[in-house]
This record gives structure tokens, sequence and C-alpha cells, in this order.
């Protein structure tokens, strides 16, 4: 069984690369397809592997400034060259599923998200474009366009499976397909508890605007209790334009420091709609509970009062008022690490590699 690896782009390091990386362990020989690989960018577990890119790679601009060439996507997607091998394991939140497999190849595809940008978050995607008003009157013609190729796309998987049960309910929703549940990986034995806890709450992640960390920003200004952010991204310079002092901005951290972070924080902060939400799991791994907006990923992660806290509005006020109230001497911090062990990474590749061979074997007897 000859195994190639397919994935959106090596542009970031984020929860989408975390379970390549873990395909990567578990498929060692296999190839990795991505539409642009940033090294500088990408996490270093990749920079020895056998990456093979996209046309889009050697376009000016082509890796810097990727997005420009949302139209180009598709077809580059298909230019992949995978007729050599019998089972594609694609993980994508975009197009990495429109790949054009042999008849008899089985591709299964570990769906983060069906694409943002094209169903659930399209209107806000165009609104927020840093781009003038010609501009962002055209966008819509061309997601359009990409829109009908997506859902077309969707139909060349022969199995899915969604990395939380909102994204399985929205595959049904814009794909018309079942899929299957298996949680994304986490790290989680080879960090401990910290006894000494620090003075202040920790966020962070990739700095843009869907995830709502300005919520945390406002609510922090009120309150004047110091906020440590880690992470990059479009929204970093807004974001500490709005920040008092008290609120701190870290960057681009390595994962000694992020570690740091989560062990010595007095909760971690997410007051976005995640899809599943690693890093959530990961404050978990350290025993630091969660506060969290009860949407999406979360409501599958936190378990009130046992391993964190809930807020029920999406606004600085819910966020700020359930942050007063919060009582961290409540958890048990190792009754936290220990419900985190479930969605380790080494679950996680023994459950893929049992999906992905019983799959091979059902569709074989089917060919």
């Amino acid at each position: 069984m000859k195994v190639a690896l397919v994935h959106d782009h090596l542009a970031q390091d984020g929860g989408a690369e975390k379970v390549l990386k873990a395909f990567q362990e578990i498929y060692p020989e296999a190839p990795i397809y991505v539409l642009v690989y940033n090294q500088k960018q990408a996490n270093e577990a990749f920079l020895r592997k056998d990456i093979r890119t996209s046309f889009i790679q050697k376009l000016p601009w082509g890796v810097k400034k990727y997005q420009w060439f949302l139209p180009l996507m598709p077809s580059a997607v298909e230019h992949y060259d995978l007729m050599d091998y019998d089972v594609v394991l694609s993980s994508t939140s975009s197009f990495a599923k429109g790949v054009i497999t042999r008849p008899d190849a089985l591709h299964v595809c570990y769906c983060h998200t069906p694409t943002r940008f094209l169903w659930s978050d399209t209107h806000s995607y165009v609104e927020e474009l840093a781009y003038g008003p010609l501009i962002r009157k055209a966008v819509p013609l061309i997601l359009s366009r990409v829109r009908i190729w997506d859902r077309l796309a969707a139909d060349r998987v022969d199995k899915f499976i969604a990395n939380s049960k909102i994204v399985r309910q929205r595959i049904k929703k814009y794909y018309q397909r079942e899929s299957d549940l298996i949680y994304p990986p986490v790290e989680t034995k080879r960090f401990q508890i910290n006894p000494k806890v620090g003075n202040y709450y920790l966020m962070g992640g990739r700095l843009v605007s869907y995830k709502r960390f300005d919520l945390g920003v406002m609510a922090f200004n009120r309150l004047g209790i110091p906020l440590k952010i880690f992470g990059v991204g479009p929204a970093y310079n807004k974001l500490k334009k709005m920040a008092r002092p008290n609120i701190e901005f870290l960057g681009r951290i390595s994962e000694e420091e992020k570690a740091k972070l989560f062990s010595e924080a007095i909760a971690f902060i997410n007051p976005q709609v995640e899809d599943f939400g690693i890093v959530m799991i990961e404050a978990m791994v350290f025993g630091r509970p969660v506060i969290a907006y009860k949407k999406g990923g979360a409501e599958e992660i936190v378990i009130p009062n046992k391993t964190g806290v809930f807020f029920n509005d999406q606004n600085w006020e819910a966020l700020a008022d359930t942050i007063i109230h919060f009582r961290p001497e409540n958890f048990n911090s190792e009754e936290i690490k220990s419900y985190a062990r479930q969605f380790d990474t080494t679950i996680f590749k023994n459950k893929i590699k049992e999906y992905i061979d019983s799959s091979w074997r059902e569709f074989q007897n089917n060919l």
C-alpha cells in the first residue's frame, strides 16, 4: 500500500500542521503535496521531508502572498500527479480534498472544516478584506466559481474524517456527505504540571479577526489584570494598538516558551468559535483550566467546573464578568491533565492507522 499525503499549504504552524506531522510519523515514506511551502513559517519538523509543491510556489510572490492566487488553487491541486499511490490521505480546510486520484485508489480526507471563506464565514471574509471597494465587489464573483468547484471536489473523496462534531455537521450540510469522527492529536505525555502558578491569564494562537481575540483585549483593558498573548497574524498590529500596558504581546514563540507560559497561567482564554480547539487541550495538559465561549469545539472539550468554565455571550462584558467570578482554586490540575490524555498523539495515530487499514481492505473488496 503506497501512501501520499496532501495538505493545503505549509506556510504557518497551527493545529492542522500538527495533524499533518502525525500523519507523516505514521507514514514516514509518504511524500507531502502542498500548494506552497514556506520554510521560515512552517514547523521545522518538515525540513527534511519530501515536500512537493504546486506551480504557485514558482510564481512571483507565490510563497509570501499565496492568498493572491486563490483563483489558481483548484487547478494547482488538480495538477498533482498521484497516479503512483494506492492511498491518498488529505488534511484540509480548503483545497487539498480536490486532488485527482486513480480510479482504484482510496482517498481519505481528514477535514478540519469545510472551506470557511466559501461557506460558514463567506460574508465576514469579504467584509474584512483590506483592499479597495472594487476588489471587494469582485471577490464574491470569484468565490462563487470556487464554491462550485469546492462542492464538486468533495465528491472526489471516498471517506471523510471530521475533527469534531460541529465539523461533522458542516460536512453534512455543505457537502451532503457522512463522516467519521477522530479528534486531532495533542502531545500530553512529555509535559508536567507546574506547582508554581503565575499572576497572568493566557490567550493565543493565530491572530486573525474571526478568532475574536479583540474580546479578550477589551475585557482585560477594563479589568486591568495581566494578560499574555502569544502568536502572530494579520490582526497582530490592530490588537496591539487596542491594548493597555497590562496586556503583553509575545509574538512567535518556541514550543519550550509556550510550555512555560501554559504551565504558569491562571487559566487559558478561548473567546472564539473553534472547529475543535487543540490549544485548549494544550492548556489542559499542564493542568490549567479554560475559560471559553460556549460554542463550537469548546463544547466538546470543556467540562464545566471540571476542566474550565463557559461564558454564553460572545462579547467582552460576558467574558469580563466570567473572569471576575472565576475561582482557579476550585480546579484540580491532576484531574484536568488526566482528562486531556484521551487526546494524546499516540491514541490519534493508532486510530488513524486502524481507520486507513480497514478502509483500504473494504475499498479493495468493493472494487
